[in-house]
């Protein structure tokens, strides 16, 4: 008789702190993560695909610290001659589409050949308490596992676009890491989604079938940014309605205006829970990159896409240098309560506001 198979969720039996920890083995571990990071021993290590480096440079990139910018941009300089050799995907769909259960499907397929694959998974934030789940390790418990697989849960916090702060610069360190597949994964909110569009080379929309009609497609800003959409769950006594449906996107599909990739945006099926039809979207995209390599599209969306972050980060720069200015920070409580009191105008306190920084 098999062992039943082991959920990632399952309590493991522990151990009592008192048979593995002291204080002095606590103050040594506080006393390391205080020291300062060496960036050159940090970078060496990256580049030998290790992955305790890549994840404390993430982290270190993400960091909100003032102190952590100058390391992080270092390090980001150093890695930056190895990065732009892998393929970057962006997949999408609302929540309840499958994105995870997909991706896991796909990842493994991807390791299956040999490809080093890095997933980005981003977890939306709550407005309310500003935290995230980040369970996305968990629901791809198979593809953890994998040592060709990375996966980093980042929390989209308050950035636009279902994607994390600092997704952009993840990106360059996991090529640098040798990644050959990077997959970002968007929180799935809709037309904002804008944002994964311009740090991608393909973007992989997951629909549902019985989720609207061609009219509903028309619609949807983000049917227009897909390069491949795949209905997925295509599997069962949902197949029938699948295959209506990719009828119905393929002609939405043909009232869009040409790319200016010359590529043709595909519809297909697919079961991620059957693992059907996931070769043949890595088909797709494998075609896709070809078709852009050849007109020379993909290297033209790759520097547009470079100009865009370039006004992205000056424009992310000096709202950051404006709030954290004392005078502007002291001078923004004053209006805000002249506000509260009906004394000024939003726009009368932000015009002045503005007029201090210069």
């Amino acid at each position: 008789m098999s062992k039943k198979k082991k959920s990632a969720l399952q309590e493991q039996k522990g151990v009592s702190i008192s048979e593995i920890t002291n204080q002095s083995s606590i103050n040594s571990i506080q006393q390391k993560r205080k020291s300062n990071i060496d960036e050159t021993k940090l970078v060496n290590a990256l580049l030998k695909q290790d992955i305790t480096a890549l994840s404390r440079a993430i982290t270190l990139i993400e960091s909100k610290n003032q102190k952590h910018k100058d390391k992080a941009s270092n390090i980001l300089k150093a890695c930056l001659p190895h990065a732009n050799n892998s393929i970057r995907i962006g997949i999408t769909g609302v929540p309840g589409v499958g994105k995870s259960t997909f991706i896991e499907a796909f990842g493994k397929h991807l390791t299956a050949q040999g490809k080093r694959v890095a997933i980005l998974a981003i977890d939306p934030s709550s407005t309310i308490t500003k935290g995230s789940i980040l369970g996305d390790k968990t629901r791809m418990e198979d593809l953890v596992k994998d040592k060709n697989a990375f996966i980093r849960p980042s929390a989209s916090g308050e950035s636009l676009g279902g994607v994390a702060r600092k997704t952009r610069e993840t990106i360059i360190l996991c090529e640098a890491a040798g990644f050959d597949v990077i997959i970002i994964e968007t929180v799935g909110v809709g037309q904002s989604e804008t944002t994964v569009h311009s740090m991608v080379d393909f973007f992989l929309l997951l629909k549902l079938a019985g989720a609207g009609d061609e009219l509903q497609g028309i619609k949807r800003g983000i049917i227009e940014m897909a390069d491949t959409i795949a209905i997925n769950k295509a599997d069962g006594d949902n197949l029938k309605q699948a295959k209506l449906a990719k009828v119905e996107f393929n002609r939405a599909l043909h009232l869009y205006p040409e790319k200016s990739s010359n590529w043709q945006p595909k519809v297909t099926l697919c079961s991620a829970l059957k693992n059907e039809g996931v070769d043949t979207i890595w088909n797709i995209i494998l075609q896709y990159v070809e078709t852009t390599s050849q007109n020379n599209f993909f290297n033209q969306k790759r520097y547009e896409q470079n100009k865009y972050w370039l006004i992205q980060t000056i424009e992310e720069q000096l709202k950051s240098n404006f709030f954290n200015k004392p005078k502007i920070k002291k001078a923004l409580e004053n209006q805000i309560q002249l506000i509260a009191e009906n004394k000024t105008t939003p726009f009368a306190a932000a015009d002045y506001l503005l007029s201090l920084s210069n």
